[in-house]
């Protein structure tokens, strides 16, 4: 019900918190247009979805264009994400899993099969910056009929898409090298930018904020305060705003000597942003659940330690460096450096970014710049102030910027990491719900429609600074899912004919939190490649093919639809499994396909069959791999 009520009205919600009309997006071209370029397929933003979405196109045959606006293919793991996110491995496979083995098998074949570099990858889930692109570049170059156009930049302006009725026919897009508008026409198009910049060029509605807990019965939705690991604490509303998750840089650190590059005083350095960390340091204080326990009396003997020069001892305190970044190992002593969950201070930079969405790129890459500043400046401060106690300073100067990676740029990550842009509003809208069991250790709702199983906590940062007297910042939360499906119609939108969007997916503030994971986005990139090659083939819009077609190929990809413990994809009933997963019949975490079928198992699945006719077996003796084929048969039948 929440549902209904919800999207009936959420295109009059999103225009009032949505930002508008994009900033600096007026202006006309000062230039004239080159005369148009066909593809079957056009994708604006080389991020792995849209990169997933480019091979898939090209291996069923397809000539495919991406539009990326930087200089560099890989979106985020190629800028400082390298510790996979993702809950389950096993769980989202298809092209995501060929990366994942590529990284692997980098490594083995530069270090060797038994090196610590091979270790420290977590076969493959985990790797570094320059590993990522390269391996984003090798899979790109192996494929004939991919083109890769960069420093290209789409705005989001009607004026720069050229529509007959519900038609994409082309797209007009900047060339940042010699300043002239290129148009290019297509059959299929594929939004994979984080920002959500071509949807909104389209006229299809999206939204930009948070919804309230009255919306869709979503824990911890709208406005909440709670301890990291803990309960909701004072403050929480649970109303909905326009407020997003905030942004940061995904520092690749390391304190491995010769390879340090050291982290300098920005020019536009700020001391008094940092000030607060001085007495956080001092103190202990965090906002983990674990700072309940801290008692009267071992903050009174924590004031005595502070005066000797001692660090504190409070329960679940971040240590040294960690105080102001969580790190993740990764191979050749390097760390995928993340904004700490436990701080107040860290780098994310709330409020700042909430125009980002809906604003231009002029606007974009001046906070780009202040986000670079600030980060840089946080780890001067932390390495140098006088306020600092000692035994904190020298901790965190231990580690510095790695050398040996972005060498174009100063060694620091070219691109923001922008975890929430535009949400589409399209066939299906996702919510915390769908990725949630309905009850103790059961699946979450299982979408028959679903072209990817997947699998990450429901995962916000904070969308407000520091406020006195709260428990954590605003919106700062993390809370355990299982393994879901995802249906088609978050990456469709409702009348757009012929448009796609794995990135800037349909869904909720929360429910997008989970699904804005890279391996998901791969995943639904090349689902996007499939559907668009099958709208293509068979003359027909994006949501008009038929569904049973893309899922087979895809499976036929080694992609996975849903998740189960216990049937790998070599065993030779997968696909069964799968297509008996999404019709409901199995619906438990395990098929345990060798097991002998009970009598109301067989009964069970037969109901929820809609068969006439029972398969013959015996029960206790007939395995309950051989019914499922059997009742498979009958299913064909009708």
């Amino acid at each position: 019900m929440f549902r209904r009520i919800f999207l009936r009205n959420l295109t009059i919600v999103s225009s009032i918190f949505s930002i508008g009309i994009p900033i600096g997006f007026l202006k006309k071209p000062s230039r004239s247009t080159k005369k148009s370029i066909f593809y079957d397929i056009i994708i604006i933003g080389g991020t792995p979805s849209g990169i997933m979405a480019a091979i898939t196109a090209s291996r069923m045959g397809k000539k495919a264009l991406i539009l990326e606006r930087t200089t560099h293919l890989g979106g985020l793991p190629a800028n400082g994400l390298g510790a996979t996110d993702i809950s389950t491995r096993g769980s989202t496979r298809g092209l995501f899993l060929e990366f994942i083995n590529r990284i692997r098998k980098h490594y083995e074949e530069i270090y060797g099969s038994d090196s610590q570099q091979v270790q420290d990858c977590s076969e493959g889930y985990h790797f570094e910056p320059r590993v990522a692109e390269k391996v984003f570049q090798e899979m790109i170059e192996s494929e004939k009929l991919i083109d890769v156009l960069y420093s290209y930049q789409f705005d989001a302006n009607p004026e720069f898409i050229q529509m007959k009725e519900r038609y994409i026919e082309s797209i007009r897009v900047f060339n940042r090298k010699n300043k002239i508008h290129e148009t290019f026409s297509g059959h299929v198009f594929i939004d994979a930018t984080y920002e959500g910049d071509l949807i909104a060029a389209a006229g299809v509605p999206y939204f930009v904020g948070r919804e309230g807990y009255e919306q869709f019965g979503e824990p911890y939705a709208g406005r909440v305060y709670k301890y990291w690991n803990g309960p909701s604490a004072e403050g929480s509303t649970l109303l909905g705003d326009n407020a997003i998750q905030s942004f940061n840089y995904r520092l690749c650190l390391t304190d491995l000597a010769g390879n340090i590059f050291n982290i300098q005083k920005p020019e536009s350095y700020c001391r008094e942003e940092y000030l607060s960390l001085i007495d956080d340091v001092k103190t202990g204080m965090h906002t983990g659940n674990q700072i309940r326990q801290l008692t009267q009396e071992q903050a009174e003997e924590n004031k005595k330690r502070v005066e000797r020069g001692e660090a504190p001892e409070v329960p679940g305190m971040p240590q040294g460096i960690w105080r102001i970044t969580n790190m993740v190992k990764l191979p050749n002593q390097k760390t995928d450096a993340n904004n700490q969950h436990l701080a107040f201070i860290s780098t994310d930079l709330p409020e700042e970014n909430w125009p980002w969405p809906t604003s231009g790129w002029k606007w974009r890459d001046k906070f780009a710049e202040r986000l670079k500043n600030y980060t840089l400046g946080l780890f001067w401060f932390a390495q140098n102030d006088p306020d600092l106690p000692e035994w904190f300073k020298k901790e965190t100067r231990k580690w510095g910027l790695a050398k040996d990676e972005y060498v174009d740029n100063g060694h620091f990550p070219r691109q923001v990491y922008v975890r929430e842009g535009r949400r589409m509003i399209g066939k299906y809208f996702f919510t915390a719900q769908d990725a949630l069991s309905e009850k103790e250790g059961s699946r979450p709702p299982i979408h028959s429609t679903s072209i990817t199983s997947s699998h990450y906590a429901i995962d916000s940062h904070a969308v407000r600074k520091r406020e006195p007297g709260r428990a954590h910042l605003d919106g700062f939360l993390n809370y355990s899912t299982r393994p879901y499906t995802v249906p088609f119609g978050v990456i469709l939108p409702e009348k757009v004919e012929n448009l796609l969007s794995p990135v800037p997916v349909s869904g909720s503030h929360l429910g997008f939190s989970t699904l804005r994971m890279e391996p998901c986005w791969m995943a639904l990139g090349q689902a996007a490649g499939v559907a668009a090659v099958l709208s293509i083939n068979s003359s027909t819009t994006v949501q008009k093919i038929e569904i049973d077609a893309l899922q087979k190929v895809l499976l036929n990809q080694n992609a996975i639809l849903i998740y189960f413990e216990d049937v790998p994809q070599d065993d030779p009933d997968f696909e069964l499994v799968q297509f008996m997963g999404l019709k409901k019949i199995l619906t438990s975490w395990k098929a345990e396909l060798d097991k002998p079928i009970d009598k109301n198992t067989a009964q069970s699945w037969f109901t929820s069959a809609e068969v006439s006719q029972k398969p013959n077996f015996t029960p206790g003796k007939t395995s309950r791999r051989e019914f499922l084929r059997a009742l498979n048969l009958q299913m064909q039948k009708k």
